[in-house]
Formats: C-alpha cells, sequence, structure tokens
C-alpha cells in the first residue's frame, strides 16, 4: 500500500469539504485578554479572541500568576513521576482537598487532563463493574464516548437530555442488573444543560449510578463555582462529579469527585492514571488558586453573565442568527462548512477577530457555527466590533438574517 498517498487523499478530501483544520498561531499577551498575538500572514499582529475556552480569564489573574511562580521556584518543573512513584506533590493533595470541598464530597482524584478523567473513569467503571451496562446521553463528549467503548461494556443510547427516553430504557433492562447513568450538565457545543434533578430521580428509581460531566460548568455556575449541581443543590445525590482545570480555572487537569470508596478504587484500578506522569506542581498551584478565589469572589461569574447577554442582544439587533440557550455559550449559526471558514478567516484577515469555524465531526453536517465565549474581559467595544465584523461579512455573502 502506498500508505503516504492514502495519507494525503484523506487530507485532499477534508479540504474538499471545509473541514480542514488549521490551527491558529496565538501568544497570549499576559494581563492584556482577550488580546493575542496572532503570527500569520503579513508577520505578527495584535487580534481579538472569541473562542476561548479561558471562560473567566482567570490565565490571566494575578492571584493564579503568582502561585505559579511561587510553585516553580520553589519545586521545579516537574514531579519526576507517576503519582506512585515519587510523583506526589503536596499540591496535588491539597488541590484534590480543595476539589472534593467545592463539590460536597469525601475523595477527589486529578488527571492529566479532563479526556483522561472522562475516558480513565468510565473505561474502569464500566469493565470491572460485574455486568454492568451504561446508559448514554446521545451527545455526550468524545471522552466519555471512548472510555464506554474501551471498557467493551454493554451500553444503551438514550435522546439528548430525553429523561423519558431514559426511563423507557431503563424499564426494559434487568432490575438486578448494575447500571451506570453518564450525562453532561452544560454541553459545549449547542449550550444547553440537561435535566440533572430528573436525572437523579430516575437513577434513584432504579438503582443506578449516576456520572456528570461538569467540564463546561465548573467555575461559571453556583455560588461556589461547583457547577450545575451546586447550583441546583443537586451535588449530593451525584454518585461521581467529573470536572476539568482547563477552562473556567485556567489551567491544565482534569479531575472526578465522589465518595472516598469511589476514588479509592478509580487510585488504584485506572490504568490512565496509574501509568501517567503527574501534574507539574505550577499547574496543581494555579488550579488551586483560581478554585479558592472562584469560591469566594463571583465578580467573574456575574460580569461574564452581562457580557453573553449583552452579546446576545447586539446579535438580535444585528439579525445573526444565534442558537437560544440557557448558558455562557453563543454558536453563531452558519450552516454550511465551507462558508462557516470563509467567515472565519475573513474575520480574523479583514478584522482581527479570532472565532475558531466549528464543523463535523464536531457539530452534527448542517449545524456548522461559530462558537462564540465571551469572557468579563471582553469590553462593549471589543462586542460591537465583533457584530459589526459579522454583520459587514453576512451581507457581503448574502446570508440569511434572522427574522
Amino acid at each position: 500500500m502506498d500508505f503516504e498517498s492514502f495519507f494525503r487523499e484523506e487530507l485532499s478530501q477534508l479540504r474538499k469539504e471545509g473541514r480542514y483544520r488549521v490551527f491558529a498561531d496565538l501568544e497570549r499577551c499576559a494581563g492584556r485578554f482577550p488580546r493575542a498575538i496572532f503570527h500569520g500572514g503579513g508577520g505578527p499582529r495584535e487580534v481579538t479572541v472569541w473562542c476561548s475556552n479561558d471562560y473567566l480569564g482567570m490565565g490571566q489573574h494575578p492571584v493564579v500568576l503568582k502561585a505559579m511562580h511561587e510553585a516553580l521556584d520553589g519545586c521545579g518543573a516537574g514531579t519526576g513521576g507517576t503519582r506512585n512513584i515519587a510523583g506526589t506533590n503536596h499540591y496535588h493533595v491539597l488541590l484534590e482537598r480543595e476539589l472534593a470541598d467545592l463539590h460536597g464530597k469525601e475523595g477527589a482524584l486529578l488527571f492529566n487532563s479532563g479526556y483522561m478523567s472522562n475516558w480513565a473513569s468510565l473505561s474502569t467503571l464500566a469493565s470491572r463493574i460485574p455486568g454492568c451496562i451504561v446508559l448514554t446521553d446521545a451527545l455526550n463528549h468524545a471522552s466519555m464516548i471512548e472510555g464506554i467503548r474501551h471498557s467493551r461494556a454493554d451500553k444503551a443510547i438514550f435522546a439528548h437530555n430525553d429523561a423519558a427516553d431514559l426511563r423507557r430504557k431503563l424499564q426494559a433492562m434487568d432490575p438486578a442488573r448494575p447500571k451506570l447513568i453518564a450525562f453532561e450538565s452544560v454541553y459545549s457545543m449547542d449550550g444547553d444543560i440537561a435535566p440533572v434533578a430528573d436525572f437523579c430521580d430516575i437513577a434513584e428509581e432504579f438503582g443506578a449510578m449516576t456520572y456528570i460531566d461538569e467540564v463546561h460548568a465548573v467555575g461559571l455556575y453556583g455560588p461556589r463555582g461547583g457547577g450545575i449541581s451546586e447550583r441546583d443543590g443537586l451535588s449530593h445525590r451525584l454518585d461521581l462529579i467529573e470536572g476539568t482545570l482547563a477552562k473556567s480555572f485556567s489551567v491544565m487537569g482534569g479531575y472526578i469527585t465522589g465518595s472516598a470508596a469511589l476514588c479509592d478504587y478509580l487510585r488504584s484500578f485506572a490504568s490512565g492514571f496509574i501509568f501517567s506522569s503527574s501534574l507539574p506542581p505550577t499547574l496543581a498551584a494555579g488550579a488551586l488558586a483560581a478554585i479558592r478565589h472562584l469560591k469566594t469572589s463571583s465578580v467573574e461569574r456575574d460580569r461574564q453573565r452581562d457580557r453573553v447577554q449583552t452579546l446576545r442582544r447586539r446579535l438580535d439587533e444585528a439579525g445573526i442568527p444565534h442558537l437560544p440557550n440557557p448558558s455562557h455559550i453563543v454558536p453563531v449559526m452558519v450552516g454550511d462548512a465551507v462558508r462557516c471558514k470563509q467567515i472565519s478567516d475573513e474575520m480574523l484577515e479583514r478584522f482581527s477577530i479570532y472565532v475558531q469555524p466549528i464543523n463535523y465531526p464536531t457539530v452534527p453536517r448542517g449545524t456548522e457555527r461559530l462558537r462564540i465565549t465571551p469572557t468579563p474581559l471582553h469590553s462593549d467595544e471589543d462586542i460591537e466590533t465583533l457584530v459589526q465584523a459579522l454583520s459587514t461579512i453576512w451581507g457581503a455573502l448574502g446570508l440569511q438574517r434572522a427574522a
């Protein structure tokens, strides 16, 4: 087989479909978020970033930077091993305690990414609980899908956010069989929110274990940033709460929280945890500082909600179609992969605005979009510039306006 030709042909097909991904070479400007230096055609220039998952701008917050500097000076660059072999730094212990407290749980366990925390936890639980069947939301993240697939456990996919369909599927199962219900709280592409209370009711009715991914909610929702489960007073009804340190908490890493026995079980059996080098102390220290700050400060959350409302209002006034939802994510709907990339390219080239096109397979074909994430640090002027740029391009391309 001519492997090189195969690779080139596959990539060529992606380009024809408008789905070829191009990385934006960005250099974030410390203290000036959402500004960044774009290293692209025509030489380096400043752009405004509108699609960052640093939802609250904590990656620039002085308390986070100070903590990371102190950890680097005090501990050095890395840990030198896995958590089992010389790699447990005191910052890891402190961070796990802080995360357990955030979610009102007995324990917590750190992973190197949110992807790994989902993959390792779900694959371990589903494969090792005898006869386990996983009920998984139809729109769950790839990390959850891969973890369930890797477990080789039986699974049943229920319609997205559909409590009635979940109940129907459970009713058809052997009552004695172990069941695990896996879902997200905030879905990152449409920005919709799961009926968590309904899922908890159903889980209790059928004796199922609950697994919630709060990746796009921690830091943003709840009086202390504990996510949708904290906001709605449901944390105690969820068996496992999974989250990330890479979005609202601004650094890198993933985690799970739950009972002491559950966390110890995954610590002891999850290969993705056991055989991975531990997070550098700088990252653990930065996340620890961000979590502690957001537990007591609502300033960032309040300002971010205001920015979301302001942007949505201006998009409505300009007739730019965006998907309504109750979260912080603003999907501007395009519906065509080629046009979506064209808009993104023009925004960057003509208006120095960076927002990444989101195409299949991340979203279904025909629902291509620009996923916009306002932060507390986007100004009124930034919003106006974004909306005017979108409106100009929309008109030039002859795209349909919202009524």
